[in-house]
């Protein structure tokens, strides 16, 4: 969203013309009637169109105001008004919902993580408190919500969720389609299958010349591809995947589904009803999170589980995931879904080349050339982008343009390729401030990543998650090479999530006679944590062994570092925050001083100290 451009993303049961209309003050600003290059229809079903409205004006809209707006949704003689359809997208005493275009940016929401079994209030229901008492005052109003990974668990899903998905593929006809390398088939006999619900495992391949892949996929000792949590429920068809994204985002569809309607085996009944409470509970509050997304500016980038977990952790995951079919298309069908309904709203104008394709892949007889599509996306070198904003936003991708190990095929892939580093840094050149955003922390907790090299070595990183900047020397010397660079930026926000607790981190250079400074703010997960005792022991054995005075600090391949922890203000001595919610960031006029916050599930905000409040 910007001066110059307008992005909207909506589904409706059918197709419609649309026009947009925007007020100022309430009064009328401008009216649009969208002409197919500005509104495309993707057909994703018999009953959902997924709407890609994207708006662009000559004269620049205004900044720093009110926009109010509205959707007229035209059928031959029939007019339907959004404000009237959907009256819970607004705030009391509104007549529509509104926005506010900012240029320069002093408050930004951000968090990562939100699953929704997880049994913990939603962090985004404090980004529509947030909204909420600032609904009048446009110099209040946060300038943007950046949800940097794990939008969705496509890899973990509870099964209340998957029934409540089936439903809605019935509901809406979500289309069949038909794959090669399973003993199932065919979406038809997978929804049959009495390993639908909390076993699909078991519908691997099974022959001898697939046992290796199986044991890779699957096999739970060995943290498998599809998740070594949960890859009982594993989205596979491109049907479950777009609804379980309309599940996510809106309560509409909610109000159609019956939980207790279901063919869950028995020996599941205890897990899916403690599931189905969370769930109920998750579905809730999705009006107010539609009502807040309603009024922000959005912006989104993948990390693992947007896809599946560990997704291309290192070259074994990669050669064992693409080259067999059926794990091949489940990947597919999750990178589908995400460009769809995330990817293509980050920034319209990179996808035209793959949108003039969607009549030659979705129809209304159902999906077409489903594998050229998905080889496409797969190949795709533009998932990442940047905002025109001040400071500059630059959203990375860490997902697919990964270093790989020539040597070693179990070694964790750096996160970023040369190449991509290198035109990172020419983008970054000459910036005065930038804020980065990287799903998985630049600077980590020290004492997390040790433990991750050690298992690493013993080669078991599947087992840790051990994706981290450090993982992969060439990666983490170009990325520190481009921090020490004399004309990159002196001042360096990086936002990142992933890690499911919530740290601030200044970073300066040793050795060094500027005034240059990085902050590191991670917030995670908007809806998931880590477990409680297990991170107390790993923050207290960072504070002990990893403390200013320690000589370990030097075998870390940030030893020409100095970071600083801005501590929570809270009554204990940890270090991490380990609470649901939503990160709030201050941008003051001192490039010196940034401000952040986590705002818990709990209705309370837990600050960090604007000064470093211990070294190491």
């Amino acid at each position: 969203m910007s001066q110059q451009q307008l992005t909207f993303w909506l589904v409706t049961s059918q197709s419609y013309r649309i026009t947009l209309q925007l007020f100022v003050a309430d009064q009328p600003y401008k009216e649009i009637e969208l002409t197919p290059a500005q509104h495309q229809q993707v057909p994703v079903a018999k009953h959902a169109i997924v709407n890609l409205l994207s708006i662009s004006f000559s004269q620049a809209l205004p900044t720093d105001t009110l926009l109010a707006y509205n959707f007229i949704f035209s059928t031959g003689e029939q007019q339907l008004s959004l404000s009237a359809l959907l009256p819970e997208l607004l705030y009391p005493q509104q007549k529509y919902p509104n926005f506010v275009i900012r240029k320069t940016l002093k408050q930004v929401l951000h968090g990562s993580c939100r699953k929704p079994h997880f049994d913990s209030g939603d962090g985004l229901l404090q980004v529509d408190q947030v909204i909420e008492h600032s609904i009048n005052q446009n110099q209040e109003r946060p300038a943007l919500l950046m949800m940097s990974g794990d939008q969705i668990y496509a890899d973990d899903v509870a099964g209340p969720m998957l029934v409540a998905i089936h439903q809605v593929i019935d509901l809406l006809g979500l289309h069949d389609e038909q794959w090669q390398g399973s003993v199932v088939s065919t979406s038809e006999a997978l929804y049959k299958s009495r390993y639908c619900y909390y076993q699909r495992d078991q519908l691997l391949p099974d022959t001898r010349a697939n046992q290796a892949v199986y044991d890779k996929l699957f096999a739970a000792s060995k943290k498998p591809i599809f998740t070594s949590v949960n890859a009982k429920n594993h989205l596979v068809t491109l049907a479950e995947v777009m609804a379980m994204y309309f599940l996510t985002w809106s309560p509409t569809l909610w109000r159609l589904v019956d939980l207790n309607r279901h063919h869950v085996p028995a020996v599941h009944a205890a897990t899916y009803q403690r599931e189905a409470k969370v769930i109920a509970e998750f579905a809730d509050g999705l009006s107010a999170v539609s009502r807040a997304l309603a009024h922000i500016p959005s912006y989104m980038i993948f990390d693992d589980h947007d896809i599946s977990d560990d997704w291309n952790l290192n070259r074994a995951w990669e050669e064992a995931a693409y080259h067999h079919p059926f794990s091949r298309r489940i990947i597919g069908n999750a990178l589908i879904g995400y460009w769809l309904c995330q990817g293509w709203g980050n920034a319209p104008d990179k996808f035209l080349a793959i949108n003039n394709k969607v009549p030659r892949y979705f129809t209304e007889q159902g999906y077409c050339q489903q594998e050229q599509l998905i080889e496409q996306l797969l190949a795709w070198q533009d998932w990442h982008y940047s905002l025109a904003t001040e400071p500059k936003v630059i959203v990375l991708d860490t997902r697919t343009q990964r270093w790989r190990s020539e040597r070693n095929a179990n070694k964790p892939s750096g996160l970023m390729d040369w190449q991509s580093l290198s035109e990172l840094q020419q983008e970054l050149l000459n910036q005065p401030n930038v804020i980065l955003v990287s799903p998985a922390p630049i600077y980590g907790v020290k004492m997390i990543e040790t433990i991750q090299r050690i298992f690493t070595f013993f080669g078991f990183p599947l087992m840790v998650d051990a994706e981290n900047w450090m993982a992969h020397s060439g990666t983490a010397n170009v990325m520190l090479n481009i921090f020490r660079h004399p004309k990159t930026p002196p001042n360096f926000i990086i936002l990142s999530g992933d890690v499911h607790y919530s740290f601030f981190y200044e970073v300066t250079h040793r050795f060094r006679r500027n005034d240059a400074r990085i902050f590191q703010i991670t917030s995670s997960g908007i809806k998931n944590q880590f477990p409680r005792r297990l991170l107390q022991i790993l923050d207290w054995l960072n504070r002990v062994l990893y403390a200013s005075y320690s000589p370990l600090n030097w075998f870390t391949k940030r030893r020409r570092m100095k970071v600083q922890v801005r501590k929570p203000l809270t009554k204990t001595a940890n270090t991490l925050v380990n609470h649901s919610g939503i990160g709030l960031i201050t941008l003051t006029s001192d490039h010196n001083v940034v401000q952040a916050q986590q705002l818990t599930t709990m209705n309370k905000r837990v600050r960090f100290a604007d000064k470093d409040s211990s070294e190491h």
